[in-house]
């Protein structure tokens, strides 16, 4: 058998975590990106000149669009409306998503925010991010001695 030293303030430092809990998890549920209804997905690559990235997003108009580059953080927000011309009733199924979306990417230092190129064709939305021109690769001849 132990003996356990009795502190009074103990469950009442229990209860304020739980109240930091449920204010911090309240806080987060209010950013964009858990407030939007879909996230649409993405792929990203890049080459010696650019960065791409490719987002899925069928039936989204270019007028719902805001793509933008501000403090090194590329954003892009759309919305995916509803066909209202449709009765809901009268559907069997709804798996696709409708509404807002948010997605924020951090950009490296690499990039050129000045020179993003965006095309949107098929539904899949192109970002091209150049490259500054320092941080391409050089070729360096290498000198042989005889």
């Amino acid at each position: 058998m132990a003996i356990t030293r009795w502190d009074p303030f103990r469950e009442v430092v229990a209860l304020q975590n739980r109240f930091n809990t449920l204010f911090r998890d309240m806080k987060e549920a209010e950013s964009p990106l858990t407030t939007a209804s879909f996230v649409p997905a993405v792929d990203i690559y890049e080459d010696e000149k650019k960065v791409v990235l490719k987002l899925e997003i069928p039936g989204v108009e270019e007028k719902d669009l805001d793509v933008r580059v501000e403090n090194n953080i590329l954003t892009v927000k759309g919305e995916r409306k509803f066909e209202a011309e449709e009765k809901e009733e009268n559907f069997h199924r709804i798996e696709r998503s409708y509404g807002s979306f948010y997605r924020a990417f951090t950009l490296p230092s690499t990039v050129d925010s000045e020179h993003v190129q965006a095309s949107y064709t098929a539904g899949v939305l192109r970002l091209e991010l150049m490259k500054k021109a320092e941080a391409q690769p050089k070729q360096i001849k290498v000198n042989v001695a005889a």
